[in-house]
């Protein structure tokens, strides 16, 4: 299907379900499958979502409809298009409820909460979960937001003391919340400038036991290419 005949369609949630679901394809359907995706799920590739993404550009409400069809390819397609600044609460609430899987969980939700109005507020609650997919949408969440905010309008002492929480507590935490800790303190590394160092000594104190990749390898990497500290436009992609 071209660009111009989605440009032709009517743009509303049955409408794109119908598009989504001929643009599927099970082998890509299997590969999401084989990496935790449930169903329901078309099998729609990333550049095929994009191309609506293209069109619609952003609507606050067909997001809401698409999101709630529990279609992990119309959830992922809600993200891309997301009015985020008009998210309320509730909305986002909603959505880290029903975050079915760490595709959702940690890539849609924390892209739409970190450049809406509530992303910091929502991520401090969600990182104290006992729900794992909740927990590690709020790390995330953290993530995103250390990546596109400027330093100057951070909270150093608190992420200094979140650096602290996930060196004291990463093992014990469930297998999502891991990696999502991890790839916080790897954000807070390369997008903190002043807090590179702290993170890669956090980094060292996690180790090879949290079961996580070395988050200072990548600080690292970002250090070589000499991109420390420098943030993202939009975190959504």
């Amino acid at each position: 299907m071209s660009l111009s005949s989605i440009e032709r369609s009517p743009m509303n949630a049955a409408a794109i379900l119908d598009q989504l679901k001929s643009l599927g394809t099970q082998s890509y359907k299997g590969v999401l499958l084989k990496h935790g995706i449930p169903e329901p799920v078309f099998g729609v590739k990333i550049e095929e979502l994009k191309k609506f993404h293209q069109k619609i550009k952003v609507d606050y409400q067909l997001a809401l409809d698409l999101y709630d069809t529990g279609i992990y390819d119309a959830m992922y397609l809600a993200g891309l298009i997301a009015d985020d600044g008009r998210m309320t609460k509730k909305d986002l609430k909603k959505w880290v409820k029903n975050a079915h899987c760490p595709g959702i969980a940690e890539y849609t939700v924390p892209w739409v909460a970190s450049q809406g109005n509530f992303g910091h507020e929502l991520a401090l609650e969600w990182i104290d979960s006992k729900t794992e997919l909740v927990a590690a949408a709020g790390w995330t969440t953290l993530s995103c937001l250390v990546a596109l905010v400027e330093d100057e309008d951070l909270d150093i002492p608190e992420l200094k003391k979140l650096l602290a929480h996930v060196a004291k507590n990463i093992h014990d935490q469930p297998n999502r919340v891991r990696h999502t800790m991890n790839g916080f303190v790897i954000s807070v590394g390369s997008y903190v400038a002043e807090l590179t160092d702290l993170a890669l000594a956090t980094a060292a104190k996690i180790g090879a036991a949290s079961k996580v990749p070395d988050a200072s390898e990548y600080i690292k990497k970002v250090r070589a290419r000499g991109t420390i500290g420098k943030k993202r436009k939009t975190v959504k992609c």
